[in-house]
């Protein structure tokens, strides 16, 4: 349960809207999204502080160290900051040992938030903070803890949650770590003072699965960089990308992982040339997690036993503006996932007018026009995905209709307007009573 409690007003500081601490503990905003930790949450924090700092915001974006060789503060733009925060060991921690981690954080992030006696930061020397978004369950213990000592509203976005991948997945949790974990995401929601979720099945999961209160979920769709993702011409991609190739290309993009369904997208390019279409795949990202190696090889594995060797191309993660080039090279973008909060791939590659077919799970559904941008599938059969992709380059013209109706579809999402939402929601979270464990 949950009670309501008075506010004292928060000062500002003369010219700015407010000041915001951003938690990202376990991957940084500025690590390259694709392996390890890194994805679509990398670039959601980075995009989203980024657009936050232009209106006016400031942001310091607070992650674990985990190289020694990082400058403790990155001054990125102005009014965009990176700290990265001594916690654990300097290096690589497991992503399942991270919750140990979580103490020694949230103390370090408070220090760096107040003064040494513990006050808040005078007005000269950059003023007090306003709120604390955290991001990811981890971030959300943290965050709840900040939210109490500095008496500030704690505004959380999940990414995943435990449940719905429980769902999803029920062969890849380990039970122990997975109660802890939806334990603390509950307990995060309930304290909460406003949940993001990105799109309305993410919504109403958060209400179904963990008793939410409605009125405390805001819906901030993330958005797309739209300088960097629109349409280009798709032979001088492929000749960028130096991939020779005149037939159809499927493109996956993502982490290695079980969850991803690299292995859907494989199997339909092995339908297609079955068919006599003369197809290939090119699969960008690089292993994460427990399985991500071992997914890796079977991925290697199932492409040798199945003769596709010259039709699959593997490339590493690739700097995040410069995917744009293997969007517009590819006729189809596959994002097979089990599960997805969002799928920022699927609206980037929309953006540059490339047709998506994806799995019909949580905010895809919202993404993808059902036959008119590009098609869901509801099972796991690669026979259906490669009729879906059969659909999508049976033609000229056909393709060229998904391709403008997806570019259109992708418009309605920027950063600057997830910012403005943001911002607006923060702006009066601090001037409300805020909610309080009990």
């Amino acid at each position: 349960m949950v009670s309501i409690r008075l506010r004292p007003t928060v000062g500002r500081v003369d010219g700015v809207m407010a000041r915001l601490a951003i938690l990202s503990l376990h991957t940084s905003p500025l690590a390259q999204p694709g392996t390890g930790d890194g994805g679509g949450m990398n670039v959601y924090v980075r995009e989203m502080a980024s657009a936050l700092a232009r209106a006016g915001h400031r942001c310091d974006v607070f992650t674990r160290a985990d190289r020694p060789d990082l400058d403790e503060v990155v001054d990125v733009e102005p009014g965009f900051r990176v700290h990265h925060v001594v916690a654990g060991p300097v290096g690589p921690l497991a992503k399942e040992l991270l919750e140990s981690v979580v103490p020694e954080f949230t103390d370090r992030v408070l220090a760096k938030m107040t003064t040494v006696s513990g006050a808040p930061i005078a007005a000269e020397e950059g003023g007090p903070f306003d709120a604390v978004h955290a991001n990811y369950w981890l971030s959300g213990l943290a965050g709840h803890i900040i939210k109490h000592e500095l008496d500030i509203p704690l505004l959380s976005t999940f990414h995943t949650l435990d449940r719905v991948k429980a769902e999803a997945m029920p062969e890849e949790i380990d039970s122990d770590l997975s109660d802890r974990r939806a334990a603390a995401e509950a307990m995060v929601i309930a304290c909460s003072d406003a949940v993001l979720a990105s799109c309305t099945v993410e919504a109403e999961q958060i209400v179904a699965l963990y008793g939410a209160d409605p009125g405390r979920i805001a819906i901030v769709p993330p958005g797309v960089d739209h300088a960097f993702f629109a349409p280009g011409e798709r032979r001088q991609a492929r000749r960028a990308l130096a991939i020779d190739h005149e037939g159809p290309l499927l493109l996956f993009v993502g982490r290695i992982q079980p969850l991803k369904g690299a292995h859907l997208a494989v199997g339909a390019l092995a339908e297609l040339v079955e068919a006599g279409v003369d197809a290939k795949l090119v699969i960008v990202g690089g292993p994460s997690g427990q399985l991500g190696q071992e997914t890796l090889d079977a991925l290697h594995v199932t492409v040798e036993g199945l003769g596709l060797e010259d039709r699959v191309i593997f490339r590493p993660p690739q700097p995040h503006e410069l995917l744009s080039s293997y969007y517009r090279a590819a006729d189809v973008t596959v994002c097979p996932s089990r599960s997805e909060s969002f799928g920022l791939v699927a609206l980037e590659s929309a953006a540059c007018g490339t047709p998506v077919v994806a799995s019909a799970v949580g905010g895809l559904t919202t993404l993808v026009d059902e036959g008119e941008t590009g098609h869901l599938i509801e099972s796991t059969d690669p026979a259906d995905y490669a009729a879906a992709i059969a659909d999508v380059v049976s033609s000229s013209d056909r393709e060229l209709a998904l391709s403008a109706a997806s570019v259109l579809r992708a418009r309605r999402y920027t950063w600057r307007s997830a910012a403005v939402q943001l911002s607006e929601l923060t702006e009066r979270l601090i001037s409300r009573r805020l909610v309080a464990c009990s």
